[in-house]
């Protein structure tokens, strides 16, 4: 398999597994969608890890088997390869990606899928699909703007630069920057830690701030006030505001 599924106390860790460098070809596409799928039903997952190893989170599409693939071909293609891409977008959990070495086009697309990144010092972003007379394809020229703002996204994109760990912290195409040893660490910290909180409220959260990101303000409101009323009748709001009343903020256990 190009990439698994590993679980563990709460926590899933996808695991891509394509030496050397995770270069995303078709099998590895499809496999991120079969999997971000699994994560998305199975109720022991309660946070995601995307991660590529130690050396490398992902160096971005097989070029040498694109450079096969006519018009007709990639108009097949696209969809599928956004789907895969949008169904770990999707996932109704907390997500975080873990990025060490490279992460470039679609590597690059893959790590904005995560609601949050954690980059190695020695990380290198970017979308160079310019550079082979190509836009990014995986949600690039969408997810990317929504994140770092319009004229930081043209810049990458039109460019294809690579960014190094600082650069991509100033402009928050990535959230913590940690010494290499230390990025899967700080991850799964992050993924433990509310893989123990309020999995509605939690899922809830995830998909108000993503619905009112692409809607009107309005939408995203009504939304939020669906969202909100409906946690009244959950399990874990009532342990939530019992343990507030009782013993303070912050020591709920949810189940």
């Amino acid at each position: 398999m190009t990439a698994h599924l590993e679980v563990s106390e709460g926590v899933g860790i996808i695991r891509l597994d394509r030496p050397p460098m995770n270069a995303l070809d078709i099998a590895t596409q499809d496999r991120l969608r079969e999997l971000a799928e699994e994560a998305t039903r199975r109720d022991d997952v309660r946070a995601v890890i995307l991660w590529g190893g130690e050396k490398v989170f992902a160096a971005g599409a097989d070029i040498k088997e694109m450079q096969d693939m006519d018009h007709a071909a990639m108009v097949v293609r696209s969809r599928a390869l956004q789907d895969s891409f949008t169904a770990v977008a999707r996932i109704p959990k907390p997500v975080v990606a873990a990025v060490t070495g490279y992460a470039l086009g679609g590597g690059c697309e893959l790590a904005l899928c995560a609601d949050i990144r954690i980059a190695a010092d020695n990380a290198k972003l970017g979308q160079p699909e310019i550079l082979l007379g190509l836009i990014p394809g995986a949600g690039g020229t969408q997810r990317l703007p929504r994140l770092v703002g319009p004229s930081k996204a043209k810049d990458l994109i039109f460019t294809g630069r690579q960014v190094k760990a600082d650069e991509a912290l100033a402009i928050g195409l990535v959230d913590k920057v940690v010494p290499a040893a230390e990025v899967y660490e700080e991850a799964h910290a992050w993924a433990a830690r509310l893989a123990q909180g309020p999995a509605i409220a939690l899922r809830a959260a995830k998909e108000s701030i993503d619905t009112g990101l692409e809607t009107d303000i309005d939408t995203g409101l009504a939304v939020e006030r669906n969202w909100f009323a409906g946690l009244f009748a959950t399990e874990d709001r009532e342990t939530g505001m019992r343990s507030f009343v009782e013993d303070g903020p912050g020591k709920a256990n949810f189940r």
